[in-house]
């Protein structure tokens, strides 16, 4: 009876360790800013991370947290520290990397422990060169200094890794979009995945990637979402969902994650 016993408590155990119960749930930051100088409707970071978040809720074994960061963020390298996973929807997020030494040094240890890192438009950017190298080799792509590349176009954004977990559920879509294109890239291997291509200056340029790094962890980027509408573009939800989801090392339904959300959480506040 003892040993009967002993083994069930054992198997209790067992199950309640597994991936998706409270205590092992992914802990993923969204970091966010107010939107910049930008016009309204653009660059609305706070509002589309909220969609995000909302995107993101039904996976119980994912604990979100969207955090406005406004400067200097003093508790923000200790937050990134205990994170499995961050996203990045900001202004010039390769120079936000940079603005302090803690906050670079604890993205990097999120890294190396194989945390999951992602960044949307301009999230992953930054307008001087001096800023990209220590981006590139955490992201695995940057748009950024002075040859840096980027048009509002109406193009047809092509699947271009459909073997990709991140690509379950998308097909090609025509949307209107500000795209940074010519991205930099990390040398050496292994090298990033293009996952989406839009068609600029009549050829497919990268717009998304995504990256499994040497220290075992994965890295995403889109340089989409410019306007905040095209959050209401299932496509859209789902690549970031999906993207994020997969930085984090979890499964991807066969036909995509569900991303429907309530219009009154597509809105601006």
């Amino acid at each position: 009876m003892f040993r009967r016993c002993v083994a069930v408590a054992a198997l209790a155990a067992l199950l309640l360790a597994t991936p998706g119960t409270a205590a092992e749930k992914k802990q993923l930051l969204l970091l966010g800013q107010k939107r910049d100088n930008h016009p309204p409707t653009t660059h609305e970071f706070m509002a589309g991370l909220r969609v995000l978040a909302r995107c993101l809720e039904p996976i119980s074994s994912v604990e979100v947290r969207a955090v406005e960061v406004e400067e200097p963020w003093p508790e923000g390298p200790d937050l990134i520290r205990r994170a499995d996973g961050v996203v990045l929807y900001l202004s010039e997020g390769a120079k936000w990397l940079e603005a302090d030494p803690r906050r670079l040094d604890a993205v990097a240890q999120l890294a190396a422990r194989g945390g999951g890192l992602s960044a949307l438009h301009w999230g992953i950017g930054a307008k001087e060169a001096r800023h990209v190298e220590s981006f590139v080799k955490l992201f695995g792509g940057c748009h950024g200094g002075p040859d840096r590349r980027y048009q509002v176009v109406e193009t047809e954004l092509q699947v271009a890794d459909g073997q990709h977990p991140v690509a379950r559920g998308l097909a090609p879509l025509t949307v209107r979009d500000e795209f940074y294109y010519r991205l930099k890239a990390p040398a050496g291997e292994p090298a990033p995945r293009t996952l989406l291509t839009a068609t600029i200056d009549g050829q497919a340029q990268r717009v998304a990637w995504t990256w499994e790094r040497a220290d075992g962890g994965r890295s995403f980027g889109y340089s989409g979402l410019h306007f905040h509408d095209n959050w209401r573009h299932e496509f859209y939800r789902r690549l970031a969902t999906q993207g994020v989801l997969w930085t984090l090392k979890l499964d991807i339904p066969a036909a995509g994650v569900p991303v429907d959300v309530e219009d009154e959480v597509l809105k601006l506040k």
